[in-house]
């Protein structure tokens, strides 16, 4: 995310344009790197984001309220008491360097005219936001401070004098010919790549802007200086040239790129070295405000995910573990039969048998040709106390193998509806279908709430399967989890509409809408695609997926959310196609 110099340079002409008179309210701190300016004039209200965060430091207009903090930082309480109350009056930036400075117009104590600054400085992990009296140079605070045992270039204390950040003495190409660009380039090591070469040459240029001056000029992103011609360099100039000149005529054409519709980058100008899709708006600082809030959502969406996968994980290995306990036990108990065999032999030939025999050789008249079989005996023992000691292992084992069939059953259907849930939460499109899969988790005790609160509100929450129209116009519904697969089958699929799953594997309940008439081959073949795509098959191939009328769908009494049992079917093998499902789906 390369919030470059142009970026910058874009958010400060639309600043200067907006925000020139605007009267700053508040001020808030909602985290340890972020400030936001609450702004008003002549009844219009924004707010202005400044961040330091290393990962995503930037500068921009924002609708969001984040919730503050019940007391407020000591960086916030500096930047209340000199700035609420003041007017912005101006934005810097020192050509493309990633530092913007906003100049306040505020009073002192005495009630005196007192501009202050806010240097907003954009420079990935030293990045920092910074409060100064320009009058006397003086930092009053800063949202990170440190000493020179963090900086050998300079202190960030209150009180000290403010010492820019270290410049890069880099060129601007307007101001330089032909000439002095190829000196430039000749004198750099050849061994580099081009981008690297200008990127480090000329001011604002990000990796990503530098890689895009290069494929502008007709040549690999990747290509090196020591293969590159007069014609080459002179097309490389000629688009630094061209950037630059857009750049000074705030030409700015913002673009997002997504890949698999997360945002990727960000841009001033189009980017078309990079695959994906393209997003463009007019202004900046609305479209750095769609691509953080996105990005955002995408974060809580991962976290969010992961937190239930860990949740899962969990759980799979305690009852995977508890099978294989089961399974031993299984084990342990499989020659019950053999322990009975033995008993009745020896009690059909006790008079032959004596006390104080350690084994005997017996003819198994139970097997065809009554072939003869050793069985050891406890020579402390008579026949008798022999036969009924193999008589009470045989009852035992029996016993075990009963709880230890019934109990493994069980956990083997715990763990299958273990792995349908996994597969709903790694689907998961968005925060609603994840917090849903949560409170299934909370009703079924694997996870704890603290607010009840949250479940009775989304218990009174209809699920909203997916829809899909086939190519042949009928909708598709999916379940995109346990709850939602649930309410589609039990509650929304009519009795002669047809019902698709997965055999045997954990997936999504599909539903076709047949509305009475017959369903094409074609739709029928494409919703059980989804049937696939949506199930723990989806990295797979020829994957079975059955399918019968919503009238022969049942749920067992007390079974767990979307398990079911169904008869009737008839099953199509198809491939999953996560293109199709990208294709038919329809975004409500």
């Amino acid at each position: 995310m390369p919030f470059d110099g142009f970026v910058l340079a874009a958010v400060k002409k639309e600043l200067f344009q907006k925000l020139i008179g605007f009267r700053i309210d508040k001020i808030q701190q909602p985290s340890k790197e972020e400030i936001y300016l609450v702004l008003s004039k002549s009844g219009s209200k924004c707010r202005l984001l400044l961040s330091a965060d290393s990962g995503i430091a930037r500068v921009h207009l924002t609708s969001q309220s984040p919730e503050n903090p019940a007391t407020p930082p000591v960086f916030c309480m500096v930047m209340r008491k000199h700035l609420e109350g003041g007017r912005i009056i101006g934005f810097n930036q020192t050509g493309y360097d990633r530092v913007l400075t906003i100049s306040v117009d505020t009073r002192d104590d005495l009630g005196r005219s007192s501009e202050k600054h806010i240097i907003c400085e954009i420079m990935g992990k030293h990045s920092n936001i910074i409060l100064c009296d320009p009058k006397k140079n003086i930092i009053l605070d800063g949202i990170k401070r440190y000493t020179h045992a963090q900086s050998r270039h300079r202190e960030v204390l209150p009180g000290l004098e403010y010492i820019p950040a270290p410049g890069q003495d880099k060129l601007d190409p307007l101001d330089i010919n032909e000439d002095d660009f190829f000196q430039l380039i000749m004198n750099s090591n050849l061994g580099n790549r081009a981008s690297e070469a200008i990127q480090h040459s000329f001011d604002g240029l990000s990796p990503l802007m530098s890689r895009e001056i290069i494929w502008r000029s007709g040549l690999d992103t990747n290509v090196k200086l020591d293969i590159l011609g007069h014609v080459d360099l002179s097309g490389i100039f000629r688009n630094l040239q061209d950037l630059y000149r857009k750049g000074k005529e705030g030409s700015f054409q913002p673009t997002i790129i997504y890949v698999d519709n997360t945002p990727k980058d960000f841009a001033a100008f189009p980017i078309g070295h990079l695959e994906g899709n393209y997003y463009s708006e007019n202004e900046m600082n609305s479209l750095l405000e769609t691509f953080f809030t996105q990005r955002n959502l995408n974060t809580k969406l991962t976290n969010a995910r992961q937190t239930v996968i860990n949740i899962i994980k969990k759980e799979t290995g305690r009852l995977e573990k508890k099978l294989s306990a089961q399974l031993e036990d299984l084990a342990s108990a499989s020659n019950a039969e053999e322990y009975r065999l033995h008993g009745e032999l020896i009690k059909s030939s006790i008079h032959q048998l004596n006390k104080g025999d350690d084994h005997v050789l017996l003819s198994n008249y139970y097997s065809e040709g009554s072939p003869q079989i050793i069985i050891q005996l406890d020579p402390n023992l008579t026949p008798a106390e022999n036969a009924q000691k193999l008589f009470r292992k045989y009852s035992k084992a029996k016993k075990i193998i009963a709880n230890a069939t019934a109990h493994s059953q069980a956990t083997k259907e715990e763990l299958s509806y273990l792995a349908g849930v996994e597969n709903s939460t790694e689907m998961a499109e968005d925060l609603e279908v994840i917090n849903q899969i949560k409170m299934e988790l909370v009703q079924q005790g694997y996870l704890k709430l603290k607010d009840s609160k949250q479940v009775k509100q989304n218990k009174k929450e209809k699920p909203s399967p997916g829809i899909y129209i086939s190519e042949d116009g009928l909708i598709i519904l999916a379940g995109k989890n346990n709850q939602q697969n649930d309410y589609l089958t039990m509650k929304m699929a009519k009795p002669d509409d047809i019902w698709l799953h997965t055999r045997e594997i954990p997936g999504s309940h599909i539903v076709i809408r047949t509305e009475g008439k017959d369903v094409p081959e074609n739709t029928l073949n494409q919703a059980a695609i989804l049937a696939a795509f949506f199930s723990k098959a989806k990295n797979s191939t020829k994957v079975p997926v059955d399918y019968t009328y919503r009238k022969f769908v049942n749920k067992p009494k007390g079974a767990k959310p979307g398990y079911v049992i169904y008869s009737g079917f008839k099953t199509i093998i198809v491939n999953p196609d996560p293109e199709l499902a990208k294709k038919l789906n329809q975004k409500r």
